[in-house]
């Protein structure tokens, strides 16, 4: 895979026909010959791996895709992608293979003819309409368009210089976070930095760390029982999303479009990193997601049960596995019954506010050996790479 975030967003190629085509590099032309042009800007692809290549021939266009079209990794659908108003489908493609081929006359799959004094010009676009799959109330992929033109001269020589980005991604910074004894952070993909925008793509991975305040503490192993995305920030608003559940079961990762995993092993034992999947609720135009979720702590030396577990879904072996304890803790994930948390007290009950921060000493009485709280993060911006739209920029000739 390669990152998308080293494009510049809203890029526009320009692509000449002959050579290699999968070089991409803007061309001035001095001489008679067709060249096309692309908008890719919807993709956020990267050169010089480019998602789409196009060659403009005598009396028809080729078009070669390659499936990880927006550059995160994840290879779509080949029976997503269709060309031109008449949605052709693939002319050559294969599963094992990672690009796809279209081929169409100048004239077929709708496309239209443009006349201009110098230039005939042939217009399609490559569409990617995905079928949704999994939980109905949320999404991680959506549509995109690829404008296409074949430009052929009808005069003795055609020039073009590229055209420059016509807009830029807006970011959010989270300008301060209280710290609190229980914290739920988003990391950076190393997972060595905490992140520092708050703004997220369909198609990225969402990384968490929860983590917990040993100091004055016998040494404690961190748990997330739950978490919960809503639109707003209150737990119980409509709709919602819960991608932990059952005390400690990523549920998320179940999904078919998903890979959620907890991390494992852990970097220490009070703290917890897991994977998300980006998502955004279906039909929410203001595509902001608040993440809850129900932290909680047992002694380190008390061994995890299905009360006090991480389990991941593994889809290769269709099993849940623990971050750590015996593989029989996960096995109430399955069920979708985990029971209820006997000894847990609710974060108002048996804590002291001070300073921001809520204390309490864990005393060695097994019915006091659990502490939690709730911790709130958001809002994230999840957007769709057709909520940036781009103005075209005139040819220039």
């Amino acid at each position: 895979s390669y990152n998308p975030w080293d494009f510049v967003r809203g890029e526009v190629e320009l692509w000449r026909y002959g050579g290699n085509p999968s070089l991409g590099q803007p061309h001035t032309f001095s001489w008679p010959s067709p060249w096309a042009w692309v908008d890719v800007s919807q993709l956020q692809a990267v050169a010089p791996l480019h998602p789409v290549t196009v060659q403009c021939q005598e009396a028809q266009v080729v078009v070669t895709v390659h499936r990880d079209l927006f550059g995160t990794g994840r290879l779509v659908k080949a029976a997503d992608l269709t060309l031109g108003l008449a949605a052709c489908l693939p002319t050559v493609w294969s599963a094992a293979k990672p690009t796809l081929t279209f081929t169409s006359g100048l004239h077929e799959c709708g496309s239209t003819l443009r006349v201009t004094p110098d230039t005939l010009i042939y217009s399609t676009s490559l569409n990617y309409n995905p079928v949704p799959i999994g939980n109905p109330v949320i999404i991680r992929t959506s549509p995109a368009v690829v404008p296409i033109e074949c430009h052929y001269p009808r005069r003795d020589n055609v020039s073009s210089n590229g055209v420059k980005p016509t807009w830029a991604p807006f970011h959010s910074t989270l300008s301060s976070e209280e710290k609190l004894s229980f914290s739920l952070r988003l990391m950076n993909n190393d997972w060595n930095t905490e992140r520092d925008s708050t703004v997220f793509q369909l198609g990225e991975v969402l990384h968490f760390q929860a983590g917990v305040n040993t100091k004055n503490h016998a040494p404690l192993r961190l748990f997330v029982d739950n978490c919960v995305a809503t639109p707003t920030p209150e737990r119980s608003s409509s709709p919602q999303y819960t991608f932990i559940d059952f005390s400690g079961c990523l549920v998320d990762g179940q999904q078919d479009d998903a890979t959620s995993t907890f991390i494992s092993p852990r970097p220490r034992q009070d703290v917890l990193q897991f994977a998300v999947d980006a998502f955004k609720f279906a039909g929410d135009s203001s595509n902001l997601v608040y993440i809850t979720c129900h932290l909680k702590v047992s002694l380190a030396d008390q061994a995890p049960d299905p009360l006090n577990k991480a389990c991941s879904f593994n889809k290769a072996s269709n099993l849940w596995a623990p971050v750590e304890g015996t593989w029989d803790v996960c096995s109430c994930c399955e069920m979708k019954s985990c029971g209820l948390a006997r000894n847990s007290r609710r974060l108002h009950d048996p804590y002291q506010w001070q300073g921001g921060r809520a204390r309490r000493e864990l005393s060695s009485q097994p019915d006091s050996l659990v502490k939690e709280a709730d911790v709130v993060v958001g809002p994230l911006f999840i957007h769709s790479w057709q909520d940036h739209p781009v103005r075209r920029m005139p040819l220039q000739g």
